[in-house]
């Protein structure tokens, strides 16, 4: 091995124990709230609960800001509350839309969440349809392979048995 593979692998090593930290937990230079969010394992239930929080929250702020950032379009918040709604679910009626550019980008990030939030959904949804057909199909095959487990040690018992038989006696 030559020097710079030797440095290579001190280097490496010492880029693990940074990103295990000096617990082996969660690595040190990661931020707060990804070690408050990732204190228990990520389950899909648990990663979709913590989308829609962050749906939710940007579905509020984004009302917010467009009563903000486009008030004479959205006089009061609910009227922006009502907006980031519809546009966050995909309905949008048209009602009421943003004029203004900054109003506009901020409803650009609504309608980004909101198909996101849809789309870890569904695919959260399928995760655990998937999940649950392999489980079904993982105990069909277990008692499968379990019942011709013991038809074969039944024929080895028959064969053990004959050999017994034939075999002569001293």
């Amino acid at each position: 091995m030559d020097d710079s593979q030797t440095e290579r692998k001190l280097v490496d090593s010492d880029e693990t124990q940074l990103a295990e930290g000096a617990s082996g937990d969660l690595p040190d230079k990661v931020p707060l709230t990804a070690r408050l969010l990732l204190r228990e394992s990520l389950t899909a239930r648990r990663a979709a609960g913590i989308i829609a929080g962050f749906t939710i929250l940007i579905t509020v702020g984004g009302g917010i800001l467009e009563r903000v950032v486009d008030h004479k379009e959205f006089p009061t918040i609910g009227k922006g509350l009502w907006f980031a709604l519809q546009t966050v679910t995909t309905v949008g009626y048209g009602d009421v839309t943003p004029r203004q550019a900054n109003g506009r980008f901020v409803a650009a990030i609504v309608m980004l969440t909101g198909i996101g939030f849809l789309a870890v959904i569904t695919a959260s949804v399928t995760a655990s349809l998937v999940e649950s057909s392999r489980r079904r199909f993982a105990a069909k095959s277990e008692l499968a392979e379990s019942r011709r487990l013991e038809d074969l040690s039944e024929r080895l018992a028959r064969i053990e048995a004959a050999v017994d038989q034939l075999a002569p006696r001293g």
